[in-house]
């Protein structure tokens, strides 16, 4: 059997949940069935590709062209042409970790991941030009694919799906992400010499994700004004940790007019290697997104024993569950009351880290990638 992947995810140059996705699926795809060929489609007039060890495996071959993708949409779009696993010398099935559009051939069959419908259901949340894009790229998009087996990463992406789309429910099928093996609490002392050459303060609120409208930052920031006017919390931190996506201006305006703009700290980048650190040390994890399709960041947070609070909607309720605080995104009042709470009681913060760690060993990697190619040799 052979199978084609487009991996054009994964030269963006930033890291985000899709990315985060196929790097770890693929590494523990390819090693399920060594009987399986798969080629990696990669194409950018700019090569950005990282290199991963999965790519050496011998049952992985790589085929990376120069045209820019741009081209590549508009010419699939418009004249439904380079068919892609023709460019990568044919597939039986051919997979895309990401709704990238693909023109594929009559005999070859298509499965898709969706991660998301925001750009459907929270237009507002993005700016002109990528709506544009959307409507372009994606819709057309939509269509084909959903003709096809899909991949839901949630149950709530499960059901946009269905409601916007009218998509058969015997065409979707719910697989979970996992957490990297490589997320989790490090040792006090690494832990502490960390912190001291990072020059981070002893209790703060942390943040980690794309500055951008939905991540609903502002509203974090204004839930940290509340909590600092009051008593007890004048040495109480605010890290963000993300590099700016779109329409993100507003979050840096919010944070230089707070009162306590000298505690609120942004870091646009920082190592993946770097993550557990900031999870381990941080006192709570806020993750108040007005909309997530799954939310690898509260997974990860809870991953390194930090008690997190997530907005009650969409995905995260059930992707978070019982192992945080669930909270209204839109209530600022609510956010604050909730850091205010886990901060201050000592019996809440342990029983939230442990329901925390709990609920993280529902997320396996190399489960994902067992469902996953199961739907793969079935389409």
């Amino acid at each position: 059997m052979i199978v084609g992947i487009d991996i054009r995810v994964l030269g963006s140059g930033t890291k985000s949940g899709v990315e985060e996705y196929t790097e770890n699926l693929l590494a523990h795809l390819f090693l399920l069935d060594k009987n399986i060929k798969f080629k990696l489609f990669y194409s950018s007039f700019r090569n950005n590709l990282k290199k991963y060890e999965w790519m050496n495996f011998p049952n992985v071959e790589v085929f990376s062209l120069r045209f820019p993708n741009k081209l590549l949409f508009v010419s699939s779009r418009i004249f439904n042409r380079p068919c892609i696993d023709k460019l990568i010398g044919g597939a039986d099935v051919f997979f895309s970790p990401h709704f990238l559009w693909a023109s594929l051939s009559p005999e070859c069959k298509r499965v898709t991941t969706f991660h998301d419908l925001s750009y459907v259901r929270f237009k507002e949340f993005f700016s002109w030009r990528r709506n544009i894009w959307h409507k372009f790229q994606i819709q057309s998009s939509l269509r084909a694919n959903l003709k096809d087996k899909i991949i839901a990463v949630s149950q709530s992406t499960k059901k946009d799906l269905i409601e916007k789309y009218d998509t058969p429910l015997n065409g979707i099928r719910v697989i979970y992400s996992g957490i990297s093996d490589s997320i989790s609490r490090p040792p006090e002392d690494k832990l502490n010499l960390f912190k001291t050459e990072n020059n981070l303060p002893d209790n703060f609120i942390l943040f980690l994700g794309k500055l951008e409208p939905r991540k609903n930052i502002t509203g974090l920031i204004k839930a940290f004004n509340l909590l600092k006017s009051q008593n007890n919390f004048e040495n109480l931190s605010l890290i963000i940790v993300g590099s700016p996506g779109w329409l993100y201006k507003n979050i840096y305006r919010e944070a230089e007019f707070s009162p306590y703009r000298n505690n609120i700290i942004f870091k646009n980048y920082i190592k993946d290697e770097d993550r557990k650190f900031y999870y381990s040390l941080a006192s709570v994890f806020v993750y108040p997104s007005f909309f997530e399709g799954f939310g690898f960041p509260p997974l990860e947070a809870m991953a390194c024993g930090t008690p997190v609070i997530a907005s009650f909607n969409s995905s995260l309720s059930e992707v978070v569950g019982e192992g945080g605080l669930l909270v209204d995104p839109y209530n600022v009042v609510d956010i604050s009351m909730a850091v205010k709470n886990i901060i201050t009681d000592p019996v809440l913060r342990e029983l939230l880290i442990k329901k925390g760690i709990e609920k993280t060993r529902c997320f396996n990697w190399n489960k994902c990638a067992i469902e996953t190619l199961d739907v793969i040799k079935n389409a």
